[in-house]
């Protein structure tokens, strides 16, 4: 790490990618349902899950995990988007033919070699996303390649698979999810972990989601596409990390994951440097501190005191200063106990000595704690948990057996991606036990029919997309590459055909990938935007009901209000387009005003005039009439002037 850089291939960086793309398809994957969301709110049942042993009487040490959180799952079942097969009533019906000649279309595109018979499998997952306790998944194509920036990216599987349940929320030990999204068809793409750089990483998944895009058979919008990564250093550990919903956001998740990596290696180090080895961990025991800290001023401690808990703690020695540490922006050392704490234990977390003084425990608590638990201030650390005892006990048996990892080195885990770009833990990760044979779906043979139907939607490369929308539609090469790379790449084609002779193609696509992008400068995000409302507004200007202009300002107004419509933006922001007769007024005006400078500048005083009309009919003209009319009374000026 030379000044405060990471150097990524001086680190051995490995990277391997999956993508989940939910499929475009009428049906869910294994029902008739169709394959959308819906605000219907339908039926509720409860649900315990539990893990069950694989073939070779082993158990998922995920699953079982999960199990041992003791939740409740509380499942909603809209009318017309669930069925028996959701709720795990029903035997799963024949996988989604059209979803399988669609992942068979992007797995020759990307030159991948299909199984001759499409297997399903069951997958073990508890956490409530499934109804039945597994996700079912089947591969359809090994191997294959992409092409990034000159490097080939292999491909090691291609999987088509349902989705999970939508999580609503949690209560306590309830969680609701809602089955609308469960069985929706997901194609996932695994590449293999070549991928050295967080840049790179960012590449690999935009070219992936480009494929896919371009096949013109997946959906599009927050939710119907995850990245999930997995990342390891020389030394470190392969570390899963689930949920990447943004591109964007994927290079500072490896960037992060990276650092942590690194920084748990520097930390077991200076933990072997100081003498903590494993024995001296396994001694270490809980001491009952609630008699001593029931008068604290700490509202936590207060409130589990006279709720009738307790307070325990335990001394790390020689630990000082180290659970402070910081292991990625934002969160430190003491934060990844914590989680293993709250996740194993379902305490609501811990307090350990290097963030004290703090949370109503002074510097007199803390000799006081100190004592009691045998430990140097200068020298040690300490944890103290307040909950109910055996929930408490367990806590501080978990942060041990952290630290017992943290000798290791790095934990092999599964973490989640949060908005900011760091992660949390989640869960181990899973095990091979955690798959087995699907005994309900007999296996699809892979037919020459369902090949000819899968060849329709193989997408024709990038580069050759890019060259139809130059020669077709006279984009610039830097446009056409701007919209092929662009999510609504299919929304944008059709806008640019419906309004072809009415709007230029390059208006269109301008609207789109620069107006809505340069949105997010004004701290708005142009993707929560619904389609047919930014259709609605170029409708408007191809209609000449509003000016080119305005466009940018209406979607910034929806962006802000979500639920309002076209017309009510168009209105609040009072954008209705001004006719010829009274742009002519507003010009006259202007040029009255500025006459001694138009005839001291001539010509030159176009730009004047046009910012003055401009700042006053902006939205609400187009700007080439602006211009023309500006035009033509400057020379009318001029040629008063001269006689």
């Amino acid at each position: 790490m030379a000044g405060g850089k990471l150097d990524y291939r001086a680190l051995g960086v490995k990277v391997g990618l999956e993508i989940h793309q939910q499929l475009d398809t009428r049906h869910k994957l294994f029902c008739e349902c169709p394959a959308e969301l819906t605000d219907d709110e339908g039926d509720v049942f409860l649900r315990r899950l539990r893990p069950t042993r694989s073939e070779l009487g082993d158990v998922d040490p995920a699953a079982l995990f999960e199990w041992r959180r003791g939740r409740v799952y509380r499942y909603h079942a809209p009318p017309g988007h669930s069925c028996l097969v959701e709720a795990d009533e029903e035997p799963p019906h024949p996988i989604n033919r059209e979803a399988l000649a669609i992942a068979l279309a992007v797995a020759m595109a990307l030159g991948s070699t299909i199984v001759d018979e499409v297997h399903v499998m069951r997958k073990t997952v508890i956490d409530g996303s499934n109804t039945s306790g597994f996700q079912r998944t089947a591969i359809v194509a090994l191997g294959g390649s992409i092409e990034v920036d000159g490097k080939r990216i292999p491909i090691e599987t291609i999987v088509v698979e349902e989705d999970a349940a939508r999580k609503l929320g949690e209560e306590g030990r309830v969680v609701d999810y809602k089955l609308d999204r469960l069985g929706i068809p997901l194609i996932e793409i695994a590449t293999a972990p070549v991928i050295e750089t967080p840049e790179e990483a960012k590449n690999v998944a935009l070219a992936i989601g480009r494929l896919l895009r371009l096949t013109g058979k997946v959906k599009r919008g927050i939710g119907t596409i995850r990245q999930d990564l997995n990342v390891s250093i020389r030394g470190g550990a392969k570390t899963e990390i689930k949920g990447v919903q943004k591109l964007e956001l994927i290079p500072k998740v490896v960037e992060n994951e990276v650092l942590r990596q690194v920084r748990l290696l520097e930390i077991r180090d200076e933990m072997r440097r100081r003498g903590v080895t494993q024995e001296l961990l396994d001694s270490l025991k809980p001491v009952d501190l609630t008699s001593l800290l029931s008068g604290s001023k700490s509202r936590v401690i207060r409130r589990v005191v006279k709720a009738g808990g307790k307070v325990l703690g335990v001394k790390l020695p020689l630990m000082k200063g180290l659970l402070g540490r910081e292991v990625m922006p934002g969160r430190r050392f003491g934060g990844e106990l914590a989680d293993y704490a709250r996740f194993w234990a379902g305490v609501e977390g811990i307090i350990h000595s290097d963030e004290l003084p703090g949370y109503g425990i002074t510097r007199e608590d803390m000799e006081r704690i100190a004592e009691a638990l045998g430990a140097s201030l200068e020298r040690d650390a300490f944890v103290i948990v307040a909950s109910d005892e055996e929930r408490a006990r367990r806590a501080l048996e978990v942060v041990i057996w952290r630290l017992k990892l943290a000798l290791e080195g790095v934990p092999e885990e599964t973490r989640a991606a949060l908005e900011d770009g760091t992660t949390r833990y989640m869960r181990p990760r899973p095990g091979s036990a955690r798959m087995y044979p699907e005994t309900d779906i007999p296996p699809e043979p892979v037919t020459e029919d369902l090949l000819e139907e899968a060849k329709r939607y193989v997408p024709e490369p990038p580069s050759k997309v890019v060259e139809g929308l130059v020669s077709r539609y006279g984009l610039s090469r830097d446009l056409a590459e701007a919209v092929v790379d662009d999510e609504r790449y299919k929304l944008i084609v059709d806008l640019i055909e419906k309004y072809r002779g009415r709007l230029e193609p390059s208006y269109v696509a301008g609207f789109f990938v620069v107006t809505l992008r340069g949105l997010r400068g004004e701290g708005v995000d142009p993707d929560a935007i619904p389609d047919d409302k930014l259709a609605e507004i170029l409708d408007l200007v191809a209609r000449g009901d509003v000016a080119r202009e305005a466009a940018g300002e209406i979607a910034l107004y929806i962006a802000r209000n979500p639920g309002a419509s076209v017309r009510e933006a168009v209105e609040k922001l009072g954008l209705k387009k001004l006719g010829r007769e009274e742009v002519e007024k507003v010009l006259d005006e202007i040029v009255r005003e500025l006459r001694d400078e138009i005839v001291k500048r001539g010509e030159r005083a176009m730009g004047l005039v046009m910012g003055r009309a401009m700042a006053k009919l902006r939205g609400r003209a187009d700007g080439r009439l602006v211009a023309e009319i500006a035009r033509r009374k400057i020379r009318e000026v001029l040629a008063g002037s001269a006689q």
